[in-house]
């Protein structure tokens, strides 16, 4: 995708392929169940869980969240604890760790439990705890310095994808806002979406940094259909745009979960990086407001 513009809104959706998206329509919408239970990616709950990881557990069981996304795994632990030990607390609370989140580890090679050093071993440590996903979460600055960085991220990605599932694990990346910026004349995301095999490499689609980058989520579901198993749902604030509780911002939630058929979503998380009230009220809150989408 050519573009000239800093954050090429105009040309991404127009190249999304809206004149194909009526047969792709009828290749996705088929009987999907909806998702009937709520996630919550536990890095909202990063500075609680590192005072009492049980504790927060329960309190996020007692709210009704069912699946969790895990993060912060490395050197074969989970908050410390081993994969045994992480899935038997888990299972004490009823909470299915259904996904986690993972570093590229390019620019901290010494690090393990990465994509670039110890993989099958964080990959196996997955599968042990419950994993049914493994996520690139995030690509640091110095990890995404050019385009050409990109275009290594789809070998990186493709390779990742092919261990995780040989162990029953679908890979999948992450985003935020920095993929939809135009870099050296091209659109990153072209690269992470449009050149890593589909079939190894799906999408997390984050939708409050979709929304603050410009972009409507729908139009990516119709560029890449069944492209987005999971979701991060995650509010926008109406006057100043940080982060909110679902519900309480400017994002349809509503029309977006109406298109989770095309997008391809099997499960979904609440998160909020940054909550202006206690963090426990916000969940609370986001957990409410989902629940009346009925979804």
């Amino acid at each position: 995708m050519n573009i000239n513009d800093k954050i090429s809104r105009k040309s991404f959706i127009k190249s999304s392929g809206l004149l194909l998206a009526a047969p792709f329509l009828s290749k996705f919408d088929i009987a999907m169940p909806a998702p009937s239970k709520i996630g919550l990616q536990l890095y909202t709950l990063r500075d609680e869980i590192s005072k009492d990881l049980e504790g927060t557990l329960r309190k996020v069981a007692n709210i009704g969240y069912k699946e969790v996304e895990l993060f912060g795994y490395g050197d074969g632990k989970f908050f410390g604890k081993s994969p045994k030990e992480l899935k038997t607390l888990l299972a004490k609370y009823n909470l299915k760790p259904v996904s986690g989140h993972y570093g590229a580890g390019v620019e901290n090679k010494k690090a393990k439990g990465t994509l670039s050093n110890d993989w099958e071993r964080a990959i196996d440590d997955a599968a042990e705890v419950g994993q049914k996903f493994a996520v690139c979460a995030y690509l640091t600055d110095n990890e995404r310095k050019s385009i050409d960085d990109y275009k290594r991220y789809v070998d990186l990605f493709n390779k990742a994808g092919e261990t995780a599932k040989k162990a029953g694990i679908q890979f999948a990346y992450h985003n935020h806002d920095f993929e939809f910026f135009n870099l050296n004349g091209e659109l990153p995301y072209d690269y992470i979406a449009g050149k890593t095999d589909p079939k190894l490499v799906k999408l997390e689609l984050d939708l409050y940094w979709v929304v603050k980058a410009g972009l409507d989520p729908l139009q990516l579901f119709k560029q890449y259909p069944g492209r987005f198993p999971l979701w991060h749902v995650k509010d926008m604030d109406k006057s100043d745009k940080s982060f909110a509780a679902v519900g309480t911002g400017s994002i349809d939630f509503k029309k977006i979960f109406a298109s989770r058929k095309l997008a391809g979503l099997s499960n979904f998380f609440v998160e909020q990086d940054v909550a202006k009230e206690p963090v426990f009220d916000a969940i609370k809150t986001s957990f409410k407001n989902v629940k009346a989408l009925k979804v």
